[in-house]
């Protein structure tokens, strides 16, 4: 399994790494989600199952789970999440802005634009 989150983790990089190199400022912004989601499946994979004490006993049992979930790396990546949402959101604001006043999302055309009205 883990060798399998691997290699997702891999390919999502990848695919970013492409992304991020596009003028287009909207697949641009794309890579950045993609390359988020890449960094929680990542985060997500090291704080996997692992043996420990839980810190809460349910009601009647007399012993904890052995195997428990790491909470950091959850609380992490939602946190990340959340961030990365608003982020994003704020960003295909800004990109449609630049596309209405300069009629193009295209980051070198953006470029011209705004070293030609100097």
């Amino acid at each position: 399994m883990e060798t399998l989150l691997a290699l997702v983790t891999g390919a999502m990089v990848a695919i970013s790494v492409y992304l991020l190199l596009q003028r287009d400022l909207v697949r641009k912004i794309i890579g950045v989600v993609v390359l988020s989601n890449g960094i929680h499946l990542l985060i997500f994979a090291m704080g996997r199952v692992t043996r420990a004490a839980s810190p809460l006993i349910p009601a009647g049992d007399k012993y904890p789970p052995e195997v428990i979930a790491n909470p950091l790396s959850q609380a992490l990546i939602l946190t990340a999440i959340v961030i990365g949402f608003g982020l994003l959101a704020f960003s295909l604001v800004l990109v449609y802005r630049l596309h209405e006043s300069n009629g193009s999302a295209d980051a070198d055309s953006i470029i011209e634009v705004t070293l030609g009205d100097q």
